[in-house]
């Protein structure tokens, strides 16, 4: 075997950049995507953030980010509150941001420029695709700077208002986000709040809208009172597209999520990946085990979903309730590796197990799936988990892996190494910019599938060296 031969079995993705150098304003900087020989051109992207100060443009922002990060779409946040802080080490109080400060708006502006200086570095030096510029851009002046910003560099632009008048949720932002940040640190709560609430005072002085007349030809959404109502206007990609998709299926309310794989199968025990095995007798007793735990937790309206495959339904069945089935939650197809064992792969086809472990999110196996196969598979469920409540899901590893990197923010590389241990339910509960994990062990006792990327991943090495890092199985 020739150690020159270390290509993936399936060609990747290849991102080729194009600045084009001093006609850039005659031919954008892109990229060309060339999957298996298809040339597809795009454009970076400014996604400007608008709207007073607590009406969740950081949550948006960070959201998105993540969204677009998991689909493979290079996305990163710049917040411009970051900038000033930088430039300002001591906050003293909300007059920094009265519209007359003169000194004042001059560091505002420095800052915006410092941040948009950035976004270019950004898509030239870190082949980003999506820059999303986190402030409240809440002029037309602003706005103007930064839309005179992109054409010369030939970005395209789309704007995320967010609009809110329920006092209620404005409140229940502040209280949550606003009072923790570092402008606040070691501070009386109330005194934050007054100093805070004069702070949007001051932005509302200047604070004009996205208006539909004078703003038509822009391409934004304008979100009200945190998805009660959308305004879309001019969208012109399939990457705005997907951002207004996105953004109209998340929603604010309290909810957990919560993972879980099935019980232990028959092939787990026998250490055979992929397959359509039932449950071992432990994986029964957890199946048992599951059912108790989700009536301890009196979960109000709890959806469960399963894949198609015997032993989540198995696992399902034994909770009495309505479950829901999805042909995309079901574990990643091994293709020709269906039901081998490790050392059985290794033995068949050492060079397809060394490629997967040089790039595991990405290595496809013949005639089967790779992990960034699934994360595209998975998408439409992941919508469907942003407009739901409370969701258990009892799936299998390669797709918890998948939706926990969502709900984490892991990278690609991160993602396929993920522990997801058997009879463990994951309980994952939004917070203000994240999500919160507990992990809860059910106490039934199942064989660990969990394999780390070996030390040597030459596609030359021994065997030895291969099997390293293999669970213990029967």
């Amino acid at each position: 075997m020739s150690s020159e031969q270390n290509e993936l079995t399936q060609t990747p993705l290849l991102k080729i950049w194009v600045p084009w150098l001093g006609l850039v304003s005659i031919f954008p900087l892109c990229y060309i995507s060339q999957p298996f020989g298809k040339l597809r051109w795009m454009c970076p992207t400014v996604i400007v953030m608008v709207g007073l100060p607590a009406r969740g443009k950081t949550y948006i922002s960070k959201k998105l980010a993540r969204y677009l990060n998991w689909i493979g779409v290079n996305t990163a946040v710049f917040n411009l509150g970051q900038y000033r802080r930088e430039a300002v080490q001591t906050y003293k109080n909300y007059e920094f941001f009265r519209p007359d400060n003169e000194e004042a708006m001059k560091i505002r502006r420095n800052c915006a420029s410092n941040a948009l200086t950035d976004i270019g570095a950004y898509f030239t030096k870190e082949q980003g695709q999506v820059a999303v510029f986190d402030a409240t851009n809440t002029t037309r002046e602003r706005r103007g700077l930064i839309l005179s910003f992109a054409k010369e560099k030939g970005y395209k632009v789309f704007f995320v208002e967010s609009v809110c008048d329920d006092p209620d949720i404005i409140e229940q932002n502040i209280m949550q986000v606003k009072l923790s940040s570092p402008d606040y640190e070691n501070c009386d709560k109330e005194e934050a709040l007054e100093d805070f609430l004069k702070r949007i005072e001051c932005y509302k002085m200047t604070y004009v809208p996205l208006d539909e007349e004078k703003d038509r030809h822009l391409s934004y959404i304008k979100i009200f009172n945190v998805g009660s109502r959308y305004l879309v206007n001019r969208v012109q990609d399939h990457i705005q597209s997907r951002i207004v998709y996105y953004l109209m299926n998340i929603h604010v309310t309290p909810r957990s999520i919560y993972l879980s794989r099935h019980g232990e199968s028959d092939l787990n025990l026998l250490g055979r990946i992929g397959g359509d095995s039932g449950l071992s007798t432990r994986g029964q007793m957890y199946a048992s085990a599951l059912a108790a735990f989700v009536q301890s937790q009196s979960i109000r309206d709890l959806k469960v979903w399963t894949s198609h495959m015997k032993r989540t339904i198995q696992t399902a069945e034994a909770l009495g309730v309505p479950y829901e089935q999805w042909k995309a939650l079901n574990e990643i197809d091994a293709g020709m590796c269906e039901e081998m064992t490790y050392e059985e792969i290794q033995d068949h086809h050492p060079e397809e197990f060394a490629l997967r472990d040089q790039d595991k999110y990405r290595y496809r196996y013949p005639k089967g799936e790779s992990y960034e196969d699934m994360v595209h598979r998975l998408e439409p469920v992941i919508m469907e988990l942003e407009r739901q409540e409370n969701v258990l899901v009892i799936c299998h590893q390669a797709v918890m892996r998948c939706l926990l990197a969502y709900f984490l923010d892991k990278s690609a590389d991160e993602l396929p190494y993920l522990r997801c241990p058997l009879h463990t339910v994951l309980k994952l509960t939004p917070v203000a910019y994240g999500c919160k994990v507990e992990s809860i062990f059910l106490n039934v006792q199942a064989v660990n599938t969990h394999r780390e990327k070996p030390p040597n991943v030459d596609i030359n090495r021994k065997t030895e060296d291969a099997l390293q890092t293999v669970p213990e199985h029967v």
